[in-house]
Formats: C-alpha cells, structure tokens, sequence
C-alpha cells in the first residue's frame, strides 16, 4: 500500500508507468468514492449557483445590503463546490501517478508528476479558502454590527474590506508556501504538512471567534427585543445554529489537521519521508472525514441561507413593519439580522 520513489531509470515511458509511487493505484473505493463526492458537490454548486443568480437578480432590483451579502454568500459557497467537484472529477492519474500523496521536488527533470502534484494541492487549498471565507465573512460582519452597539460612537471600517484584506493575509501564506516549495526547501509532502498546520491554526482561531461573538450577538438581540418589545428567539435560533454546527465544523476540522500534521512531522521526522503513512486505508479516511464535513456543512449553510432569505421569509421580515409601528427601534435588530444571516 505505501509508495516510494525509485530511480529514474526504472521509468517506463512507453507504457505510461511511473517509477514514483509502488503500489498505489487508485482502487475501485476511491473510484466510487471521487464519483460520489464529486457528483454531491457538483450538485451543491448548481444550487448555489441558481440562488446567486436569484439573490443578484433581487439585488438588482434595489434589495439593498442584505442581498448584496447572501449573493456573496452563495458565491463562496458555488466556488467551493466547483473547485472540490473539479478536484474530485479529474482522475487521479491525471494528476499525478498515485492516488495518495506523491513527495517530489520542483522542477525534478526525472519525476515531472511535481507539476500535478502541485497543481492538486493548489486544487485542494483554494477549495478550502473559500470555505473557510464563508465563517470569515460571518465572522467579519458580526464585529462590525457589534461595534456598532458596543462602541456607536468608533469609526468602523467597511466590513467587506476587512474581509478582503483577510483573505489577501490567507493568500500571502499560501504564496509563501508555494515559494517555498519551488525553491526546493521541501517536497509536496511539505506542502501538504504545511496546509495541514495552517488550516488547524485558521480552524481554532474561527472556533474562539465565533463561540465570542454569537454569545455577544445574542445578548444584543435579545437586549433589543426586550427594549423594543418584540421577539427574536428566531434570529437568535439561527444564530445558535450557526455557532453549534460552526464550533463542530472547525473543532473537527482541526483536530483532524492537527492529528494529520502531527503524523506527517512525525513519519518524516523518523523515516525523511512519509511513505509508510499514505497508505490507501489511512489516505481514505481522511478524504471522507475531510470532505464528507465539507459538504454537511456547505449543505447547511444552503439551508440556512434559504429558510432566512426565502421569499416567504422576506415577507415574514417585513412582518417588521408591525413592530415598527410600535416601536421604530425595532430596525437595528432587522439590520443585524440581515448583515448575519439570522
């Protein structure tokens, strides 16, 4: 089950057989395995897709900020699914000789799978970008409308620039890794322990910030609907929603990186190379676990999405317009429910 690179007089050019990796044909689980995952997420981004047009199209007819943020939701969400429906759809063998990871150097004349390799873990962690971009964007506009209420008086930054400039601080890391790796300093192997260490820290942090922020944003909402006498238990549902299944998402996700890096350090650490940890059995597990959470919680946020957003909530939402007429500072509770989903 575990691979090894051999020399490159072994490689068989004629009949297409690369020396790199010994028996690590794909087998007939991983086979299935691609076609369902990929299928799943190429359905979640035809829905992401049709609720994006939907949401622009609301927004071009004068929706305001509340569709402007869902039609950036949906975005991320579609470009997750392609990017993972793109990764899964693409045989294996296309992308490098070995269904499990391959460790290669750049620009190795002998092995010229680096090119695929690489090109499949850049796969890999621009999926996993947007993902996480969704909870930071989350994240972004949940400080901004509680800034608002706990500091009315601070200047406050414009929340998609924030988001953006998070992102960007994402990408830098990323570049560097890829520097780093056509520098030679390390092998694909590296890159993939470097992801693993970078998204563990990114899923810890996303845990801390959204546990801090939804206990704070409930204490607002429901603060706001004893004033204004009205009820909020929905958005704060909603919210504790998104906190649960968030919390759940980003714990496993890390723990699940940090066992996988750990492993790696280790493997290499004792043996310069990780071959006898990329078995077929090992490698499975973790694509399932990893990608099979992906898609819960990409299918949750669709949702989530729809029962806020839906037209039968919209008219729910201007079911506001009662509680304004009571009380005209109902309308922060409907903006900070607009700018979170909720």
């Amino acid at each position: 089950m575990s691979f090894k690179i051999t020399s490159s007089e072994d490689f068989d050019l004629a009949n297409g057989v690369s020396p790199l990796v010994e028996g690590a044909d794909e087998t007939k689980f991983e086979t299935y395995m691609d076609i369902v995952l990929g299928l799943a997420f190429f359905i979640t981004a035809i829905v992401a897709a049709k609720r994006m047009l939907l949401s622009r199209q609301q927004q071009n007819q004068g929706g305001g900020a509340e569709t402007y943020v869902v039609t950036a939701f949906y975005s991320l969400i579609g470009a997750t699914s392609i990017l993972r429906t793109i990764w899964f759809g693409i045989p294996a063998r296309v992308w490098q000789p070995s269904y499990v990871p391959i460790a290669v150097y750049a620009w190795d004349k002998e092995h010229p799978a680096w090119v695929g390799a690489m090109l499949s873990e850049m796969t890999v962690t621009a999926g996993s970008l947007t993902l996480f971009a969704i909870f930071i964007l989350i994240l972004v506009y949940w400080a901004d409308i509680l800034k608002k209420y706990f500091h009315p008086g601070a200047r406050r930054s414009v929340p998609m620039y924030t988001f953006f400039a998070l992102v960007a601080a994402l990408l830098v890391f990323e570049l560097i890794n890829l520097i780093l790796f056509l520098s030679r300093v390390y092998t694909t192997e590296g890159m993939i322990l470097y992801n693993a260490v970078l998204l563990a820290v990114v899923s810890l942090v996303c845990v801390c910030e959204i546990t801090i922020f939804s206990h704070r944003f409930r204490t607002v909402l429901q603060t706001l609907g004893a004033i204004n006498q009205v009820s909020t238990d929905s958005q704060v549902r909603r919210i504790v929603w998104i906190t649960v299944t968030g919390n759940l998402f980003f714990t496993g996700r890390a723990i699940l990186e940090t066992v996988f890096a750990a492993l790696l350090f280790g493997y290499w650490h004792t043996y310069h190379s990780v071959d006898k940890l990329f078995s077929h059995t090992w490698w499975d597990t973790y694509t399932l676990l990893k990608y099979g959470s992906e898609l819960a919680i990409l299918a949750l946020m669709l949702w989530i999405l729809q029962s806020r957003f839906s037209p039968a909530s919209g008219s729910a939402n201007g079911g506001a317009a009662p509680s304004q007429s009571n009380n005209a500072g109902y309308q922060p509770v409907g903006d900070a429910g607009s700018a979170t989903i909720v």
